[in-house]
């Protein structure tokens, strides 16, 4: 899989227009393999299963990015990425990232581009992760979710990897170099299918052949037709009320009629 150079980190960042400046998303997902001889709890995670650790940074395409495998399931996130290639050439400034840029409409100092994660991750320059959940002000709760709109890319790379290759369904019974072997077969296939755009609304059981009417209230935006179910969903951004960040998604009773409205 080779490293991004600057214009791929650019043209990624353009996927995430929900979270300027971001790059990919990061998170790790347990593989379940069967017991390694002689491994005490080495591969035991919190779930209570042994695994290896995929750890992906994936863009808005629900591509894979760069990956690391293989590591212990007993390992948290965070220190199986400090201690990966990825995470030490993205610390040490070495992926070739874009220079520092303002953030649309903002007239205010250069922001660098940054990877969105969990509170699993440690926040550094390059590292983006959410506030603490408590005592949060109204601009901290969008903060937060506008980040967990941009990390969900990674989850639903994951979840899109193992309904497609069925072997992530059960325990790999093979030890845990063949097993990574399989997994990184798996992480290239799954990018070569989603470098087919026939197949990228087919995996999120979207049928892009109905015709989609909007009825937005958002001042300043129009409805375009034919814009699938995600893209609308995607293009809107819930506004803040009495603290907290409200939107609906009220499909209307006429088939295939949706409407956005923000509340």
């Amino acid at each position: 899989m080779p490293t991004p150079k600057a214009e791929d980190w650019l043209r990624i960042a353009e996927g995430f227009y929900q979270f300027p400046n971001c790059i990919g998303a990061l998170d790790g997902k347990h593989i379940r393999v069967k017991k390694p001889p002689h491994s005490g709890s080495r591969d035991f995670n919190y779930k209570q299963y042994f695994s290896v650790v995929l750890m992906a940074l994936a863009d808005s395409n629900y591509k894979f990015v760069i990956v690391d495998i293989g590591a212990y399931g007993s390992t948290s996130d965070s220190r199986i990425f400090s201690a990966s290639r990825m995470g030490e050439r993205l610390q040490t400034n070495q992926l070739a990232l874009p220079e520092p840029s303002r953030l649309p409409g903002s007239a205010g100092p250069l922001a660098p581009f940054v990877v969105v994660a969990d509170e699993g991750f440690a926040l550094s320059r390059h590292m983006m992760r959410p506030f603490p959940r408590r005592d949060l002000d109204d601009r901290n709760r969008i903060f937060n979710y506008r980040l967990t709109r941009a990390r969900r890319y990674v989850e639903c790379a994951f979840g899109i990897l193992s309904s497609k290759w069925r072997v992530f369904m059960s325990s790999i019974q093979m030890n845990p170099d063949n097993a990574t072997l399989v997994i990184q077969a798996c992480v290239l296939l799954h990018n070569f299918t989603r470098s087919d755009n026939a197949s990228t609304d087919a995996d999120l059981g979207l049928n892009m052949t109905t015709p989609v009417s909007l009825d937005l209230s958002r001042p300043g935006q129009h409805g375009t037709a034919g814009l699938a179910v995600r893209e609308i969903y995607d293009e809107y951004f819930c506004s803040p009320v009495r603290g907290h960040c409200c939107g609906s998604w009220m499909p209307s009773v006429k088939d295939a009629d949706f409407s956005y409205n923000l509340v």
